[in-house]
């Protein structure tokens, strides 16, 4: 249940709240005064693609607020597998902000995605607008109707159909991508056997690169090592070198050898350091002498890396890797040495995956197919509760057994006639404005006892509808909001005076800045507001006692409807 919408710097609305009860809550108001802009920050704030053209003048964000309750377990259950925090009360705060770069959205105070903001509304309402009566012109959309009358059996078994449909197009694609003649056969072998032999003979060794890239970069650099390691040994075995000055101070330190305890100790560290030059020019000179340069080896180490690098250029960036490029082919090699026995395996899977992909549409056919019969008697009865004088409504399915998708083989179309005589033809080809509406609000009360969601928002369901037909949609409504909570847009007196809670949308003008308010009415304010929607301009007491007796009349048509269903 929708416990209220919080708005702020939207449009033409400054700040506005409402709290809306179960029931039937109605919203009315003079066109232009925003009706519109309230159920579309019921849409925004639930994802709904966000322009920073509604942010008011002059505010620098725009922000939409919906506190809702959980009303089933169920509900519960799968926000709890979305993972949304819950609130201690069972409540579930939905917070849009808006602004010129960007928007953020929360639930209950933890960031979420626009995805998952959507899959959360899907949960908790539905929103029926004009652009939903195009939806239901669409065949595949009608499909999708019937499945989700047709409940868990249908959609468990259409998520068999697809996962049988996906495996049985990638062995297809399998099939197409090995359809070899002879010859190439033959040219995609001798391709294959000069790769692998090429990768075979290299005979690579684990980690060789590496160790092979380190030894060519010091014997390239062979003559530099040298010529640094001469300077370095001439600078401290040389005639000026370290070495001789470090030995002729040693001399001279020890000539006065236990004359100051302070100078003996500078003599004991300057006689460590004449061991370590002592220990380095051994050192250096060894590493001098050890420094040889082969030039055959140099060369076949170079060799050896042009080979592995144009391995790599070829079959991947890593000893390991080209190894697997060589399985690969020797994999596919034998797939082409023995090409018939595979394209006669892979013909057998293809038909035993044609098969049980067949068998699980036959399978979804005859559950559509009975949920079809009562679908249509539903609707049928719904409908002429909206005041269809005849109405016709029945479900084709037209399976194809040669062909499919991922939903499987069934076509669905809705037929419907609404003249005696005529015989019933597809909804997309005769429904008019007015008709869709009331096709749309029969669906909706067809499937109220189904989905699982407790509110339903109506934006101007009553577009094309006048009359008796007006006054039939009201009570409708009214038979809805006994279980559930219905809020609804209307410019209809009819649907108004059915209002359990009725709230009136105003616009007016203050220090040269224009205003949307909402405001909850009371009884007597109702009535006066039912009086503006019958009288238009001029609200006369002949209007007015027009407007009581429409609502007594409404109030009344609730009390036997509730009787009725107890």
């Amino acid at each position: 249940m929708l416990l209220s919408l919080h708005v702020k710097n939207l449009a033409l609305i400054e700040e506005e709240e409402i709290e809306f009860t179960d029931g039937l809550n109605i919203l009315t108001g003079e066109t232009g005064a925003g009706k519109s802009i309230i159920i579309g920050s019921v849409n925004l704030a639930l994802g709904a693609k966000a322009d920073r053209s509604i942010i008011r003048d002059g505010a620098e964000y725009a922000l939409c607020e919906l506190v809702f309750t959980a009303d089933t377990k169920e509900q519960e259950d799968k926000l709890r597998e979305m993972d949304i925090p819950s609130e201690d009360d069972g409540t579930v705060l939905i917070k849009r902000k808006i602004m010129p770069l960007r928007s953020s959205q929360t639930v209950n105070g933890e960031n979420v995605t626009t995805h998952q903001l959507r899959d959360i509304a899907s949960l908790l309402i539905d929103i029926y607008g004009q652009r939903e009566n195009q939806t239901l012109l669409s065949r595949g959309r009608q499909l999708g109707v019937l499945d989700d009358y047709a409940g868990k059996a249908a959609l468990e078994t259409k998520r068999e159909v697809g996962a049988h449909y996906r495996d049985l197009e990638s062995l297809r694609e399998q099939w197409e991508e090995n359809d070899l003649d002879e010859s190439s056969r033959k040219r995609e072998l001798e391709l294959l056997d000069y790769e692998i032999n090429e990768i075979e003979s290299a005979a690579l060794v684990d980690n060789e690169d590496d160790l092979l890239e380190k030894k060519y970069r010091k014997m390239a650099a062979t003559d530099k090592i040298r010529a640094a390691v001469a300077t370095a040994s001439e600078s401290v075995d040389g005639e000026d070198g370290a070495s001789e000055g470090i030995a002729r101070a040693c001399r001279e330190l020890s000539a006065v050898a236990g004359s100051d305890e302070t100078l003996d100790g500078i003599a004991a560290q300057l006689s460590e350091v004449d061991g370590l030059l002592s220990d380095y020019s051994r050192a250096i000179g060894d590493y001098a002498d050890a420094l040889m340069f082969d030039p055959d080896e140099f060369r076949e180490t170079e060799e050896r890396l042009d080979l592995i690098n144009h391995l790599k250029e070829k079959y991947g960036d890593t000893i390991a890797e080209i190894r697997e490029a060589e399985e690969t082919r020797s994999a596919k090699r034998d797939t082409l040495l023995d090409y018939e026995t595979g394209r006669r395996a892979l013909s057998v899977r293809i038909d035993e995956e044609r098969a049980q992909y067949q068998d699980c549409c036959m399978k979804l056919s005859k559950i559509r197919k009975k949920a079809a019969t009562e679908f249509a008697a539903k609707m049928r009865e719904a409908l002429l509760e909206l005041n269809f004088a005849h109405v016709d409504f029945n479900v084709d399915i037209r399976t194809n057994e040669e062909n499919g998708d991922s939903t499987g083989m069934d076509k669905v179309v809705f037929m419907i006639s609404m003249n005696p005589g005529e015989a019933p033809k597809p909804l997309d080809e005769i429904a008019s404005g007015g008709e869709l509406s009331r096709i749309m609000l029969g669906l909706k009360t067809v499937f109220a006892g189904k989905d699982g969601i407790h509110t339903f928002i109506f934006d101007e369901i009553d577009t094309g509808i006048s009359g008796q037909t007006a006054w039939k949609v009201a009570e409708k409504l009214g038979r809805l909001s006994a279980d559930h909570q219905v809020i609804a847009i209307t410019h209809l007196p009819q649907i108004a005076a059915m209002a359990d809670t009725h709230f009136r949308i105003s616009k007016d003008s203050e220090g040269g800045r224009t205003f949307t308010h909402i405001e909850k009415l009371s009884g007597d304010e109702s009535i006066e507001e039912l009086g503006r929607l019958l009288g238009g301009a001029s609200v006369t007491e002949a209007t007015m006692t027009n407007a009581r007796e429409m609502r007594e009349m409404a109030a009344e048509t609730r009390k036997k409807n509730n009787g009725a269903e107890s």
